[in-house]
């Protein structure tokens, strides 16, 4: 659903939309299990800078590697996004070569064609929404260094000896004797 500025400068655009998994590409990292299901509003914040607020509601199941052992890790991403809009003209200066940017400027994205793609806009949410550190469970053991077996699924019996880094300008200087 593409809305348009022109639209905006009558009225707000109301959306209530359910797209299927598939339907936004999120990349090769992220992936959505379940439908995303989004409704708000479009309105135009303030007509002489054309800043086009998206405010609305989101519901989605979604699925990453875990950080720790590569396994899929589910997430749901469920809550309110409010984001704003600028056009690209005001990111590029209107042909000044530097531009400073106010406090509004840094929580705005901006678009351009005359309106913005609502798809991109709840992509963007869903990205920012993931949480930092995708665990599959909070007690994850993750992957044997040496061996490279699942910890979580059986133990490996390697065993890894922690390195002190501390004693290494002594170590260097000991093989540098021997030669």
């Amino acid at each position: 659903m593409f809305i348009r500025l022109q639209d905006l400068e009558l009225r707000s655009v109301p959306f209530s939309v359910a797209l299927p998994a598939g339907e936004i590409d999120f990349g090769d990292r992220v992936r959505q299990t379940g439908p995303l299901e989004a409704s708000g509003e479009a309105v135009l914040q303030n007509e002489t800078l054309e800043e086009i607020r998206v405010r609305g509601r989101l519901h989605v199941d979604m699925e990453a590697d875990c950080d720790r052992c590569l396994e899929p890790a589910g997430f749901v991403i469920d809550g309110e996004f409010d984001l704003s809009y600028l056009p690209e003209r005001l990111a590029a200066g209107e042909g000044r070569e530097e531009v400073a940017l106010g406090e509004r400027d840094i929580d705005a994205a901006f678009y351009t064609d005359g309106g913005i793609e609502l798809k991109d806009v709840l992509r963007e949410h869903v990205l920012l929404a993931m949480p930092m550190r995708k665990l599959c469970r909070e007690d994850c053991k993750g992957i044997c260094p040496l061996c490279g077996a699942n910890r979580n699924v059986s133990s490996c019996g390697c065993e890894v000896k922690p390195v002190d880094d501390r004693w290494e300008a002594l170590r260097e200087q000991e093989v540098r004797s021997k030669k």
